[in-house]
């Protein structure tokens, strides 16, 4: 072998070895994206339940624990998704889509039920699902997904904000609990003290400004956003508004019941109230944004803390959310496998 051949094998090795380090490189990327929300769930999880007495929560969920409640809310749970299905062909039709309404229902039960093992891959399996099955083009499917966040994004902040000022009263003893009452702070400022803290605000909110530019963050976030308002946008071409609008609230008004209604189950929630059950309802929904399946571990702090703050006792709270949690997520993964079970017995459209 010429030294000319063996320097152009020797070539060819090392970018072997290169192509294979980056495929191992990017396997380990995608192993670990799927890993990390699993062990970030699992950490909290411990955290929170370590320790914890496993026959007294079994007790509490067979000897305590009113089954009809939490029965009568399934139902609520269905019709969420279900109200989503029904809404996203609706959504679809201004793009040139008409996807079968059994077979958009199908895909979101699926795409919960797949989100439990890889977070956030719920939105690409039910565009999957509906370009395997009608022939809906993955690109404008997914773009509608957009739409729907937006909404969703745009409603919850908008509930988010009437709950804070109706139970402001509840926020205020969290800030006195911590020691960190915020009038007390605010009684020490004079005119100049706001002006000059107003100042400092605007400064810093333009230093940021100038600083994300210079990340690529910035163009992340920015591109989100346009993201965003461009799916707000197209809610022109949506054929029928009053309806997209009931489907809308009816998504979330049967979320919020779904939730609600497992306090009758508990004597120590059961008399909590509208506006107790409304705040770890909000809480909670802004907690699954963590990518953890269904949220567990977020959802579960989050919510259990805010219940200590309206009188529940920490290891009462604690079991309301373990067990109202994993039987809602019993429910997703059983609608899944229906979901699963139907496709299978759904023909695929010419």
């Amino acid at each position: 072998m010429t030294i000319v051949n063996k320097s152009c094998f020797s070539l060819i090795c090392i970018k072997n070895i290169f192509r294979t380090f980056a495929k191992v490189m990017k396997l380990g990327s995608v192993i670990l994206k799927i890993l990390m929300p699993l062990l970030l769930g699992a950490a909290i999880l411990y955290w929170m339940y370590r320790g914890e007495d496993w026959q007294q929560i079994w007790h509490v969920m067979t000897g305590e624990m009113d089954w009809t409640w939490m029965l009568l809310s399934f139902p609520f749970g269905i019709m969420a998704q279900l109200f989503r299905g029904w809404r996203w062909k609706q959504t679809l039709e201004p793009v040139g889509e008409k996807p079968r309404l059994s077979v958009s229902v199908h895909s979101i039960f699926l795409s919960y039920a797949a989100s439990l093992v890889i977070p956030r891959v719920g939105e690409f399996t039910r565009c999957g699902v509906l370009k395997r099955y009608d022939g809906v083009a993955f690109s404008k499917a997914l773009g509608t997904v957009v739409t729907e966040r937006a909404i969703d994004s745009l409603l919850v902040m908008g509930i988010t904000a009437c709950v804070l000022l109706l139970e402001m009263s509840t926020f205020g003893t969290f800030f006195r609990q911590t020691g960190t009452d915020l009038n007390s702070i605010l009684s020490r400022f004079s005119l100049a003290g706001y002006f000059v803290a107003a100042v400092c605000v605007v400064a810093i909110l333009i230093l940021l400004h100038f600083l994300l530019r210079k990340l690529s963050i910035y163009n992340k976030v920015k591109a989100t956003l346009k993201g965003i308002w461009q799916g707000v946008i197209s809610l022109k071409d949506v054929r029928n508004i009053p309806l997209f609008t009931c489907f809308t609230l009816g998504i979330w008004l049967s979320y919020f019941l779904h939730y609600y209604l497992t306090f009758f189950c508990f004597d120590f929630t059961a008399d909590l109230g509208l506006g107790c059950a409304l705040v770890t309802f909000i809480v909670g929904s802004i907690a699954v944004i963590v990518p953890t399946p269904n949220g567990a571990g977020p959802w579960h702090f989050a919510v259990k803390t805010m219940l200590i703050l309206y009188g529940v006792a920490d290891e009462k709270a604690l079991y309301f959310v373990l067990i109202v949690h994993t039987i809602q997520t019993m429910l997703v993964i059983a609608l899944g496998i229906y979901a699963w079970l139907a496709l299978s017995f759904t023909k695929v459209k010419v």
